[in-house]
């Protein structure tokens, strides 16, 4: 089935991946090597990140959950110590090809977010730039909806409001647990790990020249 939409994460695809802030911070703390992404992962539907995300807990039960959860795992590190890090440099290559795509298809994104109270607490920065969020012909934002990936429904919601087939839609994300239920449902997938390798796989995807 040809293409008819491209679908973005934002984090980690359209920005540069948090994990090597993750990485930093526990080096310069001298925490155990991944226990942010090991407590991100662990139970990993309805954890503190889960349930922040959804908007379901305030900030300052985000921060005692996370705590607790990382404990749990070896060592305690706070919530609110973790949301700066989140703040990834926009990759301009990867913004050319979703303008690019933006001519020829329609074009989603689906990003599981913080609540907007949180995002006044990431050093002053928004996360989200205005300018590019604009450029998609839709948004789903998981805080907004309560709802994130990898639910299954929040994919669902995406291809309806755009009017089209799972099948027709290629789908890009940093993170192999949110690219498997949209594979399930017949899109084509690209596990974003640079934006060279991913701008490569668009193009084979879409047969648009976008380097």
């Amino acid at each position: 089935m040809a293409v008819e939409a491209v679908i973005w994460d934002f984090g980690g695809v359209l920005t540069t991946s948090p994990f090597e802030a993750f990485a930093r911070f526990e080096r310069e703390r001298g925490l155990p090597v991944d226990i942010i992404r090991r407590t991100n992962a662990a139970n990993h539907l309805e954890n503190a990140w889960a349930k922040f995300e959804r908007a379901e807990v305030d900030m300052e039960t985000f921060d005692a959950l996370f705590a607790a959860e990382s404990l749990a795992l070896g060592a305690e590190v706070r919530g609110r110590e973790v949301l700066p890090l989140l703040q990834g440099d926009l990759r301009p290559e990867m913004v050319e090809a979703l303008t690019r795509i933006g001519e020829q298809f329609k074009t989603g994104c689906i990003t599981n977010n913080l609540p907007a109270n949180a995002i006044g607490s990431m050093g002053g920065r928004s996360f989200y730039v205005a300018e590019v969020m604009a450029l998609f012909d839709h948004v789903v934002e998981s805080a907004k909806i309560g709802l994130r990936k990898p639910d299954p429904r929040i994919y669902k919601m995406m291809v309806e409001t755009l009017g089209v087939d799972p099948r027709a839609c290629v789908y890009l994300d940093d993170l192999g647990v949110n690219l498997k239920p949209a594979r399930e449902m017949g899109m084509t997938t690209i596990k974003v790990t640079s934006a060279a390798q991913a701008i490569a796989e668009l193009e084979a995807a879409t047969g648009l020249k976008l380097g």
